[in-house]
């Protein structure tokens, strides 16, 4: 009988037995296959050679660098983008939605406002101008979410099940004050995922450590996400799937390093690996990296790793 992907990942929010662990890997494809047909065949193709249980459209239009901001007050120089920006973004996930939907849960990647942002200067730039005046940063990161809506209620509107919310800005040394986390990141944060919330039901929430460690997730508890993947990694100490799963009350994906074994080893290492992380992980579990693996990881790595946790039995 014809495994029903879409069933088995709601049914893991609702706890029903699967008869299978899900898995699912990302990667970025390259700059020709990123806009357009190319990028929904490309989407298409590695969902299907490597058997992954939902299709994860990733994001590629990041907003372009703004020189002219270079103070704090200068955030109020921000443009705001309208569809026309996201257009080449929106026809890949209206693509994918009328490919795939059917048959897997479709989730568009969503980079939180203060990742544009940092795309929009530089992560340096607005770490420095948070630090020094945070309330001139506030009207940047209210358009920019103003921006991002337009993104999100489009997917929204194309039948996308959720998103995929990458954020960051709570990593640890990253402000002395974490209020400024509270009052000037978070919020901005929350406005698009409580639009997320309303409309889709199949959220992801991803606390991404591509530049920074964290030595606390209390910031993102609160967080909606019907799903969270987060790195293992808290300070000095590992965490395990099931500390992840608890706590942030919900289902972890993850559980394996996206620069580890999937990137660098063979197929029986990668399958080794896999099974060691199934082993340990709890019953409502997505195997799946801690955030975007590298661009030239094999395919033939990602789909091994899938098959054990299709074939993995306790």
């Amino acid at each position: 009988m014809a495994i029903n992907k879409r069933e088995i990942l709601f049914g893991l929010l609702e706890g029903t037995p699967a008869p299978y662990v899900p898995a699912a890997f990302f990667l970025h494809f390259p700059p020709e296959f990123r806009e357009g047909r190319a990028a929904v065949e490309k989407h298409l193709e590695f969902f299907r050679y490597t058997g992954m249980d939902f299709v994860k459209i990733q994001y590629e239009k990041p907003f372009p660098p703004r020189p002219e901001i270079q103070k704090p007050a200068d955030w109020a120089k921000m443009p705001h983008y309208d569809r026309e920006f996201f257009e080449g973004q929106l026809q890949v996930v209206e693509g994918l939605v009328k490919a795939a939907k059917q048959e897997a849960v479709v989730v568009v990647t969503l980079y939180s406002p203060y990742m544009c942002a940092g795309h929009s200067t530089t992560d340096a730039l607005l770490t420095t101008h948070l630090n020094q005046d945070p309330d001139s940063v506030r009207r940047g990161m209210e358009i920019i979410t103003e921006s991002m809506l337009v993104f999100v209620r489009e997917c929204i509107r194309l039948g996308v099940d959720g998103f995929y919310h990458s954020t960051q800005g709570g990593e640890a040394g990253r402000f002395a004050d974490g209020q400024i986390f509270e009052q000037y990141i978070k919020p901005f944060d929350l406005i698009l995922m409580e639009e997320a919330r309303q409309h889709c039901a199949f959220n992801i929430l991803h606390v991404c450590d591509y530049l920074r460690d964290y030595d606390d997730f209390a910031p993102f508890l609160d967080y909606p996400g019907h799903v969270v993947n987060c790195p293992l990694h808290l300070g000095e100490r590992t965490i395990s799937p099931a500390e992840a799963a608890q706590m942030f009350k919900r289902p972890y994906m993850g559980g394996m390093e996206r620069k580890g074994i999937l990137a660098t080893g063979t197929p029986d290492e990668v399958r080794q690996a896999a099974a060691e992380t199934l082993h340990a992980a709890p019953e409502s579990f997505v195997l799946a990296a801690d955030c975007t693996v590298p661009a030239e990881t094999s395919w033939n790595n990602l789909k091994a790793a899938i098959d054990t946790a299709h074939t993995f039995r306790r």
